[in-house]
């Protein structure tokens, strides 16, 4: 029988199956007041831990995103478990089809190892299990390969999250997984416009929500949908796709929802582009360590395109007296090699892997040269220098080549900086300031800022500060990177916060935005 038919046989099975409809499905809502376009993560976290795994979900929920996207296939056993691929080849230590392995056999396997060794105790998830981590943190999409609807059906209602799951699949399936749900599980069409018109799909599917190709949608089918309420999801994935361009499409069209590999990116052009006001400044430790490897150019690039104020990067000297980036005063931690950074020649150095340890697509990342970070920040975001091992007149010189006189701070000690302001007194000192008592003698050497402990921070010594001319900026790193602290700390003025989350930190900008708004 051919496609079409089959297609169409399943198309009809559907529309009398579905007796319930699913318009104006009510959908948990993870972020509150609800965005007005949620984002749906691509199979998880997956550019900073291993697809569809427990992490790269939980890192979705971590940096309040609304969607997880998940890929579901059946075991020879008849189980569901969590894998985009047909096969375990690629992201597994194992070999074969998921179809002819059990569970038993596919849990055993290592899911981690091949994105990088920290992963290797991760191993692949069951439904339950997927279902089980994200109840009540983050909603997921369920991107049907191969399933047992009835049993699908089933696990979902078990785990109580009808409300948090939406399921994306063939017609066949949602055909039977329907019949079983009665509606109660949502169900997500693909809408292809040149293949079906707007009247025939809703008669014919009558789904919660339509995904749309980034290329194909426009406002108008924006509104035909949500007007008999189906929500749409616009689909960005791929390098042209995924982009401002598209990006900004989707919100023009006022779609629902978007899927991407590419959050952080499109949560940050989200809100600049609906107007959102930043009453601070961001700065991004490391570069964005979260998504590449830290200190690299990767991790640099991706902090200016999000749009942060400075990239903080760690200066250090080779043994032959060249400068590269690197926070530690050892290899080991960040490259395949051991040694100290002052007993390794610039040229040894820069041949360095340095992105092996964090991801495959980072494995011909290298440690770069001083010159090579400040050339990656390009035309507009500023950088914090953290000046480990580097001399006074080389940092000066490297700020006046680059012209970033207007855009760069330069922390190290009350002496350093001292030195720095003799020698050059318009490079922006940031000296730290770790008790409130100290703060006259730091105040002595005029610097342009101070880089406060979390811990002394209030109204008043913020004030103080700002009395003597001198901003605020503070590492909110480890315990004190949560919404609730972020917002403290700017309700006190705080002139700039130095974070491991740029996703949190907008999330804690939105939350004032919403507040002040009422």
């Amino acid at each position: 029988m051919q496609n079409s038919a089959l297609m169409s046989i399943g198309l009809t099975l559907f529309a009398s199956a579905n007796a319930l409809a699913q318009q104006n499905f009510d959908f948990h809502q993870p972020i509150q007041p609800p965005r007005k376009v949620q984002v749906m993560v691509h199979r998880g976290m997956s550019c900073a831990a291993p697809e569809n795994s427990a992490i790269a979900i939980e890192m979705c929920a971590q940096d309040y995103c609304e969607w997880a996207e998940i890929d579901v296939r059946i075991s020879k056993d008849g189980q569901h478990i969590i894998i985009h691929n047909d096969t375990v080849d690629a992201a597994t230590n194992g070999t074969g089809r998921v179809g002819d392995l059990t569970l038993q056999q596919l849990k055993k396997l290592d899911a981690g190892s091949w994105f990088a060794t920290r992963f290797a105790s991760n191993r692949l998830l069951t439904l339950t299990e997927a279902l089980e981590l994200a109840k009540g943190k983050i909603n997921l999409v369920l991107d049907c390969k191969s399933i047992h609807p009835k049993l699908l059906v089933e696990e979902v209602m078990a785990a109580g999250m009808e409300r948090q799951v939406i399921v994306f699949g063939s017609p066949e399936d949602l055909t039977l997984l329907q019949s079983t749900a009665k509606g109660k599980v949502a169900c997500m069409a693909k809408f292809r416009p040149k293949s079906m018109t707007f009247d025939e799909f809703v008669k014919r599917l009558n789904p919660a929500a339509v995904e749309i190709d980034a290329d194909e949608i426009t406002p108008a089918l924006c509104q035909q949908f949500q007007a008999v309420g189906i929500k749409v999801q616009v689909k960005v994935l791929g390098k042209d796709w995924d982009s401002p361009t598209f990006w900004g499409n989707a919100i023009d069209a006022r779609a629902d929802w978007l899927q991407t590999d590419d959050p952080a990116g499109f949560l940050f052009f989200s809100a600049r582009k609906t107007g959102l006001t930043f009453p601070m400044k961001i700065a991004a430790h490391r570069g964005v360590n979260r998504y590449a490897p830290e200190n690299t150019l990767p991790a640099i690039q991706v902090a200016a395109r999000l749009g942060l104020d400075y990239a903080e990067i760690d200066i250090r000297t080779t043994l032959d007296g060249n400068l590269v980036l690197m926070h530690d005063n050892t290899l080991n931690r960040t490259t395949d090699r051991n040694g100290t950074v002052r007993e390794t020649t610039y040229e040894e150095t820069k041949n360095l892997h340095a992105g092996n340890w964090f991801g495959p697509q980072f494995r011909e990342t290298r440690v770069p040269s001083f010159d090579e970070g400040l050339r990656a920040l390009g035309e507009k975001m500023g950088v914090y220098l953290d000046a480990k091992e580097v001399g006074a007149t080389e940092l000066i010189a490297a700020i006046h080549k680059f012209h970033l006189e207007e855009r760069h701070v330069v922390y190290q000690s009350v002496e350093y900086c001292k030195r720095i302001h003799e020698l050059e007194p318009k490079v922006r000192t940031l000296p730290p300031l770790k008790h409130r008592e100290q703060l006259d003698a730091v105040a002595a050497i005029h610097p342009y800022g101070v880089d406060a402990a979390w811990s002394i921070l209030s109204k008043e010594m913020i004030a103080d500060c700002h009395k003597r001319g001198i901003q605020v900026f503070s590492d909110a790193i480890g315990r004190n990177e949560t919404v609730d602290q972020y917002q403290q700390a700017i309700g006190w003025g705080i002139d700039c916060i130095q974070t491991d989350h740029p996703l949190r930190v907008l999330r804690a900008i939105e939350e004032l935005d919403n507040l002040n708004a009422k």
